[in-house]
């Protein structure tokens, strides 16, 4: 696939939005790559954009960074707070969610890789079996010392009960959410995975993701030296921007129902 697939015209709008639902009703192996921006609608804010989560306030990365959460109790005191308030407890799906499961109802959807730990595409109604989370689950939790995971809610509970920092009820092991913090390794299986489906897609689909985070950011050139089309949809713009066949910049919510076809489906 070269540059010449573009939209002739990529300032005309409806033009783009034409040609890149022509190239989803055509493609047979779609994967989609999600990241925090296809959540913002729900009530999730992102990290890094204007008002992300980061943004606003530094000291909350320390939380997401595994060398000060085991070191620091206090950090893994306010993690626990922030775990009890986080707004993916009373997030529903939005229209961009959705949207991906209208590509699965049509047979088109190989794989769904997201970045995010919201567990929002199962929820919507994607099977769980074509979700691949690099970033692990936050609706899980997992002990650091013996690996033991059970349900998030549960340890939940405990804090709601007191328990400022709850430890593992098995080994009395430093427990945290079943996510990938800074400084933790991926799960090389995951990611292989993650790999392995970019090289058989037909059309690779990157929503609400700046791109930066490595190696999932990988995905996007595997895809594209694969020969598969490439669409970026993204409020800012993205380190992959010049790898794409079509870059769309707008409401996730409102682009991406437009090219998957969601009127399609009865």
């Amino acid at each position: 696939m070269n540059q010449t697939d573009k939209p002739s015209d990529q300032h005309d709008a409806a033009a783009v939005l034409g040609t890149v639902a022509g190239w989803v009703n055509e493609a047979q192996r779609i994967v989609v790559l999600t990241g925090a921006g296809i959540s913002t609608d729900s009530g999730i804010p992102d990290f890094r954009g204007p008002q992300g989560v980061w943004t606003r306030n530094p000291q909350a990365e320390k939380q997401a960074t595994l060398q000060h959460y085991l070191a620091d109790a206090e950090v893994r005191r306010a993690s626990w707070q922030a775990r009890l308030h986080h707004p993916a407890w009373s997030a529903t799906p939005n229209d961009g969610h959705r949207a991906v499961v209208t590509l699965e109802r049509r047979g088109k959807l190989h794989a769904l890789i997201t970045q995010n730990v919201d567990e929002l595409h199962q929820i919507a109604g994607n099977s769980p079996e074509k979700v691949i989370e690099v970033h692990g689950t936050i609706r899980r939790v997992m002990c650091w010392d013996c690996q033991r995971r059970q349900p998030m809610t549960e340890v939940l509970e405990r804090v709601r009960a007191g328990e400022l920092d709850p430890r593992c009820e098995v080994c009395s092991g430093i427990m945290k959410s079943d996510t990938i913090s800074f400084g933790q390794a991926l799960v090389p299986e995951v990611i292989e995975r993650a790999f392995q489906v970019a090289e058989e897609t037909d059309l690779l689909i990157a929503i609400g993701s700046t791109l930066q985070v490595q190696p999932v950011a990988g995905v996007v050139p595997t895809a594209r030296r694969a020969g598969a089309r490439v669409i970026i949809i993204n409020a800012q713009p993205t380190a992959c921007d010049d790898l794409a066949h079509a870059v769309m910049q707008g409401s996730i919510g409102q682009l991406l129902p437009a090219i998957c076809g969601q009127a399609q489906l009865s």
